[in-house]
């Protein structure tokens, strides 16, 4: 883990609480206590430098600590003890999110404010949904904000961040598992690489009549009609065309 140094700040002087100290302060802050506030935003500095820690040097701490505090102040905002949760195990993820919104936003990629906070929403009624080891499923989440599926999985797929190919995965201290060995792509096949490597040569040895048939009708969608009126010829002749050029490269393949 990289150490992670926060200018003005000392973690020694940082206040640590018991559970029922904190169960207290979210009792006043709910309650308006603007001191309660205070001393538990001062007590969850740690949390929120741990999560920084998992960036590593993605943004300069400064800006992820500040970011990481909007999180944390979002989550003690929004924390209700009907929950049944620890409150880290509330805030952890909304920390992160906000910190992710923060290095996406900082990109060339740029995400629009109604994705950000679709997926924000989902983020939250997911974990409130969620029942010991149960999580519900996305389509319950779209369900219970009220925002369809498809929206759901595009603002989840528009903040999410990017994964290496290259990510350890796993490691018995003998060998490691890379995410790479465990993506498996049939349509990427050795055997289909070799037919589409078969079909574009023998596309390439079609005659040029026979060659634009084909790419207009399989490549672009034509139908014989339409073929027939941009080469100006009768489909019929299309029609005899197409065969010919369908049984050329069905031989040179086999």
């Amino acid at each position: 883990m990289h150490k992670v140094n926060i200018q003005n700040l000392n973690t020694q002087t940082l206040p640590k609480l018991s559970s029922a100290e904190a169960e207290e302060l979210l009792k006043a802050i709910k309650e308006g206590d603007q001191a309660a506030h205070e001393k538990f935003v001062l007590a969850n500095i740690r949390l929120v430098l741990s999560v920084v820690q998992r960036f590593g040097n993605k943004a300069d701490s400064d800006d992820l600590f500040q970011v990481g505090m909007i999180g944390l102040l979002k989550a003690i905002d929004n924390f209700d003890a009907s929950f049944n949760v620890r409150f880290s195990t509330y805030a952890v993820p909304m920390v992160i999110g906000e910190i992710r919104r923060f290095l996406k936003d900082g990109t060339s990629i740029k995400v629009s404010r109604s994705m950000r906070d679709i997926a924000y929403k989902t983020l939250k009624a997911k974990e409130e949904m969620s029942v010991g080891t149960r999580e519900p499923s996305l389509m319950e989440v779209a369900a219970e904000i009220d925002v369809p599926y498809r929206d759901v999985v595009t603002a989840l797929d528009a903040v999410s961040e990017p994964v290496s190919l290259q990510e350890c995965v796993y490691s018995d201290n003998e060998d490691n598992l890379y995410l790479m060995d465990q993506i498996s792509d049939k349509k990427c096949s050795e055997d289909n690489w070799i037919n589409d490597i078969s079909i574009k040569q023998a596309l390439a040895d079609l005659p040029s009549r026979e060659k634009t048939i084909i790419m207009l009708r399989y490549y672009l969608g034509k139908t014989q009609v339409e073929i027939s009126s941009i080469m100006g010829i009768s489909q019929a002749q299309v029609s005899r065309l197409e065969k010919s050029a369908l049984a050329f490269m069905r031989y040179y393949i086999d």
